[in-house]
């Protein structure tokens, strides 16, 4: 047989009772407020806090707590309490008030009670219940919230940040650590007795994000003493937390959710300047900084104490074009003290990592040769004129420039620091129709500080094709010989046998130089001016014709400058 509740049995028995007109055989109750949520009744052998005023039937008061400006706690059912007391308390629930009427043989009787009670008085209770909590009482958890991904719960020892709203059971409040509050979380270890039972209890197994109701009983809270002057003695207490990080100082970085590009030649090392794009949250998923906003990688040394420990470690072995999330504990990101009001103390921090490039200072050119003609009888060195086509890219695809996007090919000298170091480079060697890859790491490209459309500290990655190229000749030179010169050069130019040389005769004899493969001007620039120089540094006394005793072979004259030098 299935009984019903107890608040309804005393409702009975308060009607039964006002059903007789004699005197009164048991206590009156009337429930004049009762809360809409009610998970606990008082029952036998329960202990509850609750404020009262005690009245006689004139309205004269004889107690109250209220007045004393503390509630009472006492124990129901086992006659510590005025038997009509006990009877007239059970049933209720927390913040819930009623009016309670004993007849004198279930309070203070015939005999009264001193000089404050009179014999044979019925009394008049107005209670307001504000705790209810029995010894074999165990913490009560309530999950409002928990996160679909929970890859870790707390653990005893470990280290937890978490928002709390903290109430009496009635819901006065006496702490927050929440935003609209103080705004600091609330630090601690886990296990190690830095919290009251109750709570180091409820917060083993939360997930960061997860939100909980955490109710305890006095005994795992404060007890009997209570809590300055907030938390009264006795009382439970009830906390909705939110649990933000957690971390165990045992931990090291973890890498999850890593993708990796399909081919890596090389991974990165200690001592490589890397460059990466970042997006940084707090575990909670609170941002705090993005390499992305600033449209900017963050380009830096690893494994040499340039970064916080952990990305210094988390940065090494990588491929390029690498992407992973990296979660580092405080201890090797920014420990207790955070940074400003950016990172807070004892924070865990999650980055999310695409790697764009690194190189070593060391780092030579790389040179792939992806086609080569069968036919290779000559090759480019310096001084040559070479006419190439090419792409520039990052090493992560994105393009930068393009010969193609011109009518004509690339065309520069060798040697003559017209391009950057490692593309002149790349460029020696090839034959007419090869084809190379090219990886050029910044110090041998735009270093640093970068150039238009070239991000600072970029490695290059180069598709050369070599289209053509013309023989050169040295540096400082206009012209050289392929074979011998004429043992009387004077008499081999002077055409006309006048023992003088104009410009005219002076240029004809040079092109047929050129013209039958004995001589080479300078390739790539105006021949006909470069012959007016020639003609002119010969033409000593700037009459406008070279005789014998001017003419002279740039290769006589360096070897006698370096003989005056030697004197």
């Amino acid at each position: 047989m299935r009984l019903p509740p107890l608040s309804a049995l005393l409702n009975l028995a308060f009607l039964c009772v006002f059903c007789s007109t004699g005197p009164l055989e048991d206590v009156v109750i009337d429930r004049y407020h009762i809360p809409l949520v009610c998970p606990r009744e008082v029952t036998l052998g329960d202990h509850v806090r609750y404020h009262y005023n005690g009245s006689f039937e004139d309205g004269k008061k004889f107690d109250s707590s209220h007045d004393r400006g503390y509630p009472f706690s006492g124990l129901v059912g086992i006659g510590r309490l005025i038997t009509g007391m006990d009877r007239g308390l059970q049933g209720m629930c927390v913040n819930e008030r009623r009016k309670i009427i004993v007849p004198p043989h279930l309070a203070y009787g015939s005999l009264g009670a001193g000089s404050v009670i009179p014999p044979d008085a019925t009394l008049y209770f107005d209670v307001h219940m504000l705790d209810i909590w029995n010894i074999e009482d165990k913490v009560q958890i309530h999950t409002l919230y928990k996160p679909a991904e929970c890859n870790r719960t707390v653990e005893s020892s470990d280290f937890v940040r978490y928002h709390y709203n903290g109430t009496l059971l009635d819901g006065t409040e006496f702490d927050s650590r929440y935003l609209h509050s103080r705004g600091h979380t609330y630090d601690t270890y886990i296990g190690q007795d830095w919290l009251i039972k109750g709570m180091d209890e409820g917060l083993i197994g939360m997930c960061v994000g997860e939100r909980r109701s955490i109710i305890m009983p006095p005994f795992l809270a404060y007890g009997e003493q209570g809590f300055g002057t907030k938390i009264p003695p006795n009382a439970s207490l009830m906390f909705d937390v939110l649990l933000l990080d957690l971390h165990n100082p045992k931990d090291d970085i973890t890498i999850d959710s890593k993708k990796s590009p399909e081919s890596c030649t090389r991974r990165s090392v200690a001592g490589d300047y890397i460059r990466y794009h970042y997006n940084a949250t707090l575990l909670d998923g609170t941002p705090f900084d993005s390499s992305y906003s600033r449209n900017q990688t963050y380009n830096t040394y690893i494994g040499m104490g340039y970064v916080i420990a952990g990305m210094d470690k988390a940065l090494q072995g990588l491929c390029i074009g690498d992407r992973m999330r990296v979660t580092v504990p405080p201890h090797m990101a920014y420990g207790e003290t955070g940074v400003d009001k950016i990172i807070p103390g004892s924070a865990v921090l999650v980055f999310d990592v695409h790697v764009i490039d690194f190189h070593n200072p060391k780092d030579n050119v790389e040179v792939t040769t992806t086609f080569k003609p069968e036919s290779c009888n000559d090759t480019t060195q310096t001084d040559d004129l070479v006419r190439y086509h090419y792409n520039c890219s990052l090493l992560d695809g994105t393009q930068l420039f393009s010969s193609h996007d011109y009518k004509n090919p690339q065309e520069i000298i060798l040697g003559a620091n017209k391009v950057i170091d490692g593309l002149d480079t790349a460029l020696h060697g090839m034959c007419a129709g090869e084809r190379r890859v090219a990886i050029v790491p910044p110090h041998l490209g735009h270093g640093e500080n970068g150039a238009r459309g070239v991000p600072g500290s970029a490695v290059l990655h180069f598709e050369l094709e070599l289209v053509d190229f013309k023989k050169g000749v040295p540096n400082g030179y206009l012209f050289v010989w392929l074979r011998d010169a004429p043992e009387n050069l004077f008499e081999a130019m002077d055409l006309d046998k006048n023992g003088e040389v104009p410009l005219e005769e002076f240029s004809t004899f040079i092109k047929n130089q050129v013209d039958n493969g004995i001589g080479r001007l300078k390739p790539g620039e105006d021949a006909e001016a470069n012959i007016k120089d020639m003609f002119v540094n010969q033409d000593r006394d700037k009459d406008g014709r070279i005789v014998a005793e001017e003419l002279k072979l740039k290769t006589d004259e360096d070897a006698e400058k370096v003989r005056h030098e030697e004197l």
